[in-house]
């Protein structure tokens, strides 16, 4: 009976964290981490309920490769767009430090923070580089800005895998 119980609250909880979580992703929260959190207790709380080892390890692969992808996008966005190397770690950098900074804004802050991070950061990074060697750093900037919302894009597209496999998963099972 307490299993029956168990499932019949856990899969609605489940869902409710999902669905929040995916919210969470465009705003530069860890909405992804959230939805391998909720996995994780909803597979400990209904050890029968079809989330398996198989299903977290799999979604706990698309979450590092989101992961890792929003944060070497920008870099190549940058550098497609003439950047140097130091143009494209200062985006990176920037992206980082702005979503950070942006965090007390309510809802767009760490979005924004992130995109004027990003921009900011390649811009000045391409400025340090000699007169010679230097791309237009305006350009070079935009194109920071354009891979952070590529990035951020992305990640939001894996999110939905993320959440729509977990769901599937512990609905079926």
């Amino acid at each position: 009976m307490d299993f029956a119980i168990t499932s019949s609250l856990a899969l609605p909880l489940l869902v409710v964290t999902l669905a929040g979580s995916l919210f969470l992703i465009p705003l530069g929260l860890p909405g992804l981490w959230l939805m391998l959190g909720a996995a994780l207790v909803y597979w400990i709380a209904v050890p029968l309920g079809g989330i398996g080892l198989w299903t977290l390890i799999g979604a706990s692969i698309l979450v590092i490769i989101a992961e890792t992808l929003e944060f070497t996008i920008t870099g190549r966005y940058t550098r497609k767009y003439g950047g140097s190397r130091r143009a494209s770690w200062g985006a990176i950098l920037g992206g980082i430090v702005g979503a950070i900074i942006g965090v007390p804004v309510p809802i767009v802050g760490s979005i924004a923070g992130a995109m004027v991070g990003a921009f900011a950061g390649a811009f000045l990074g391409e400025m340090t580089v000699s007169r010679a060697d230097r791309g237009d750093p305006g350009k070079v900037a935009m194109g920071a800005l354009f891979g952070r919302a590529v990035a951020a894009a992305m990640k939001c597209g894996i999110g939905i895998v993320v959440a729509v496999w977990l769901f599937s998963a512990a609905a079926l099972g």
